[in-house]
């Protein structure tokens, strides 16, 4: 299966399985294993929801949004408890009015499942973490 890298954005084939005891990233040897939050920009976005055979959930936020900052942390720690499994990105609507637009984000924060380069589902608004964690494991 193709993994994004979440250090370098490379691309990487891994044999899927259930378990993983080892896996690193073919360009910059980082372990896969170690689920990071992606930040995506305009230049970015496609290549990761293009060449990802996980689920990639989006994170639509603003720096000035109250929810969007309480909820940061809880998208931080379900993001490590998916390796191999699910992509994390967030998207700065800020930085990146073109994509707000383009993904027609009307509220923030809006949460995005995207699984074969499609839209799967899309719900807006903070969650705790194990609401998140359901919304997650229900496109795996």
């Amino acid at each position: 299966m193709k993994i994004i890298c979440p250090k370098c954005s490379a691309i990487n084939n891994v044999p899927k399985k259930d378990e993983y005891k080892k896996a690193n990233c073919g360009n910059c040897k980082e372990s896969l294993l170690i689920n990071k939050i992606i930040t995506a920009t305009g230049d970015t976005i496609d290549k990761i929801i293009d060449n990802s055979d996980l689920p990639v959930v989006i994170d639509f936020w603003a720096p000035w949004c109250g929810p969007c900052k309480s909820f940061a942390p809880v998208f931080g720690i379900v993001c490590t408890e998916f390796p191999l499994k699910a992509v994390f990105v967030k998207i700065n609507t800020e930085q990146e009015k073109f994509l707000a637009s383009r993904f027609k984000i009307r509220s923030i924060p809006t949460l995005a499942v995207f699984k074969n380069t499609k839209e799967v589902e899309r719900v807006s608004g903070a969650m705790n973490e194990e609401s998140l964690k359901s919304f997650v494991q229900k496109h795996l």
